[in-house]
């Protein structure tokens, strides 16, 4: 959710803030604004409304300057507003600030400032911290005392990029359970909330810790603890580009994102297998740790969550280790009941997904080993969690996600396989017929995308219906609680999942004549498919994605995918079209779909 970006250096600040926030588009916003400071006056742009409008817009406006901050906003408090967008400032521009989060105590701060004279402007909890950190600076007299006192007194998860007025060409930055890096090279520094936005300027980025502090100025960052006592930090290596945030030929980035599958798949299996064998030492995963392991718990929001569904299945069904999946915003607050042998998953993929940080958290005080599964380098459950599994999908753009599932699923598989073995229930046969067949997937993912055509054609006679219903057993429901997701969110219909079993017990009287009905049919097939003719009697529009050669009676429309041990797989690609064509027939933003946001990095 919302992005950040700072520059101080010898150039031109605006053109450099710009770019940065295109590239952090996909993290979901609704208004976007800068601030530029040219040593004596901070001028401000801000606009609700895409980036694109705030680019025309700063072209008459005077932005000159070599130091500046730059945010896109995704709404909490106030609607998507000029007034609430962001920078926000101080009555005398003394401070000029951006900001992610939430402050969770804004309504005591802002008594307390009213009551002390200061006015607002807007309804964000946002000019609230800035207004009491500039309370905080008249009362300590220089930023770092006043950014320490300002943590000791402000409760919420934040992100902090700030101007000081009387500090010329200097940018300050603050975080709590939001990410913030720092990249300085040739004299010049950035910062952002991702390594994108500044990717192209510097590959050596400095990672802030919750509650630390940056001061930064032209080509050198110095970081503080929250007493403003100086610590060092040492840069890490980047792993992204920014050219991995154009959509070159496709039409949209979820369009490209789909294709990108195969290569993102094989990419990480090739970083988890050495000489055909799985290889997690990298991560410090040991054969001992695994065979310990007595239970499972996977913690996951969204998407991540399906995936972790699929794979409770195959954890179940392979490694015979029992596995429950839970989702991260309710997890940390039912007092789970970890055992001393309990590994906990948790999947992200930004690896700064809030819930999914505090259920890792909360399973770390409760003794039980973590294992993380991310896209992103250096993100913060990556270094919370005791192991990690970096999955090799690279930049993500748009918000619905389609590469960064599938190689969730296959870091997921291989994790599972290699937990059999070092439980003693795999023999080398069966080890080595499960990796093969996992390392078949990129190419049977090559061979699912064939299918576009006709998932394009199907999309066309249900993108205009109100309803659409996903049905599947097993592993199938998972994969079409996915689907139905991926509908729900690029294009705008309703749409649920059920267990196909269950459709008789309720869901059932929903179904009429021209209802669509999407059925993923592979496990438990005969069964399957009489629930099909089920709704098919009662007059729904039928479609099933099932494997190759499998006649599916009762489908008006089947979408056959190659065979697999690991159906979900690639049974997910024809789903994902289905979602991502009927939102272009519909005429919706598919990359970027309202009220959605690519990193939820609040409650």
């Amino acid at each position: 959710m919302c992005g950040i970006v700072g520059f101080t250096g010898k150039r031109q600040a605006l053109p450099i803030l710009l770019k940065g926030l295109e590239r952090l588009e996909y993290r979901g916003y609704d208004s976007a604004g800068v601030a530029v400071c040219d040593g004596k006056t901070t001028r401000i742009s801000k606009n609700a409304g895409r980036v694109y409008v705030l680019k025309y817009k700063t072209e008459s406006e005077n932005l000159v300057g070599t130091c500046g901050i730059g945010h896109t906003r995704w709404a909490t408090h106030g609607k998507a507003t000029e007034e609430n967008a962001h920078p926000h400032t101080s009555e005398d521009l003394a401070v000029v600030a951006v900001h992610n989060g939430i402050i969770e105590n804004y309504a005591r701060l802002k008594t307390m400032l009213v009551e002390k004279g200061y006015a607002f402007y807007s309804q964000t909890d946002t000019e609230v911290a800035v207004k009491w950190l500039d309370y905080c600076l008249k009362q300590e007299g220089e930023p770092l005392q006043a950014l320490s006192r300002f943590m000791e007194q402000v409760e919420g998860s934040y992100a902090l990029a700030v101007l000081f007025k009387e500090y010329e060409g200097e940018i300050y930055a603050i975080r709590k359970d939001s990410p913030l890096l720092v990249g300085v090279a040739n004299g010049e520094s950035f910062l952002a909330s991702d390594a994108p936005a500044i990717a192209e300027y510097t590959g050596d980025l400095y990672y802030m810790e919750n509650k630390e502090i940056a001061q930064i100025t032209a080509g050198e960052a110095r970081f503080y603890d929250e007493r403003a006592q100086e610590i060092k930090k040492v840069a890490v290596r980047a792993k992204t580009s920014g050219e991995e945030t154009e959509k070159g030929a496709f039409a949209h980035f979820t369009l490209k994102e789909i294709f990108e599958q195969p290569k993102a798949v094989e990419r990480t299996i090739n970083a988890l297998l050495k000489d055909g064998f799985i290889d997690f030492s990298a991560a410090g995963i040991s054969e001992k740790m695994l065979k310990e392991r007595g239970q499972v718990w996977i913690v996951a929001c969204g998407s991540a969550y399906h995936a972790g569904l699929v794979l409770q299945y195959f954890f179940e069904s392979v490694a015979k280790i029992p596995t429950r999946v839970e989702l991260a915003s309710e997890f940390r607050y039912r007092n789970p009941l970890l055992g001393k042998d309990a590994l906990v998953v948790a999947i992200s993929q930004s690896g700064e997904t809030a819930d999914t940080l505090f259920a890792v958290r909360e399973a770390k005080r409760a003794g039980a080993e973590t294992l993380a599964i991310v896209n992103v380098y250096g993100s913060s459950i990556a270094r919370e969690a005791k192991y990690t599994l970096y999955t090799q999908a690279g930049t993500e753009v748009a918000v619905a996600t389609t590469k960064a599932y599938s190689t969730q699923l296959v870091a997921g598989y291989l994790l599972g396989v290699e937990l059999a073995r070092g439980r003693g229930g795999l023999d080398e046969r069966a080890y080595r017929a499960w990796i093969e067949e996992i390392v078949a997937l990129p190419a049977k993912l090559s061979q699912t995308l064939e299918i576009r055509g006709e998932a394009e054609q199907a999309a066309k006679r249900i993108a205009k219906q109100p309803n659409v219903f996903f049905i599947g057993r097993g592993v199938d429901y998972a994969t079409a609680m996915e689907g139905s997701l991926k509908l729900k969110e690029i294009s705008y219909i309703h749409a649920e999942a059920y267990a196909a079993g269950e459709l008789k017990h309720g869901a059932i009287s929903l179904i009429e004549t021209g209802t669509p009905v999407v059925c993923v049919v592979d496990s438990m097939f005969e069964k399957t498919v009489s629930n099909l003719a089920e709704v098919k009697a009662r007059g729904a529009f039928t479609i099933a994605v099932a494997g190759e050669g499998k006649n599916v009676e009762g489908a008006e429309v089947t979408l056959s995918v190659p065979n697999s041990r690991l159906f979900a797989s690639v049974a997910v690609v024809p789903l994902q079209f289905l979602g991502y064509y009927c939102g272009v027939e519909r005429g919706e933003d598919v990359d970027k779909p309202r009220n959605l946001a690519k990193s939820v990095t609040v409650e």
